[in-house]
């Protein structure tokens, strides 16, 4: 059975997210994404093929060399997923922040 990874499986990794914010501006070989980290470079490429795996990064060959960019529609797909949660928490947020200055002024 040929199981797809998941995509926030994916981003909740710290080094996946390092790669993605790395290659977010500019297109990038493997090599040049390893060179920031300070793990073996097998990791990096193993990193490289989950977030290819999950369309985060798509691959583009140049001559011998292999360019990773972001799929930007993929990263839209995963923030317009997000955004009512991040809208949830930003009214409970400011509900809270309400009721402690309502609070702060009552103890002056």
């Amino acid at each position: 059975m040929n199981l797809r990874r998941d995509v926030f499986q994916a981003i909740a990794d710290p080094t996946r997210r390092a790669i993605l914010m790395l290659v977010a501006t500019q297109s990038m070989t493997a090599g040049a994404i390893a060179s920031n980290f300070n793990t073996a470079r097998p990791t990096v490429s193993k990193h490289l093929q989950i977030l290819t795996e999950c369309e985060l990064l798509k691959q583009e060959q140049s001559g011998r060399e292999i360019h990773y960019y972001i799929n930007a529609k993929k990263m839209k797909d995963v923030a317009e997923f997000i955004e009512p949660f991040r809208k949830m928490w930003d009214d409970r947020f400011n509900k809270l922040e309400a009721v402690m200055k309502n609070y702060q002024s009552k103890e002056k």
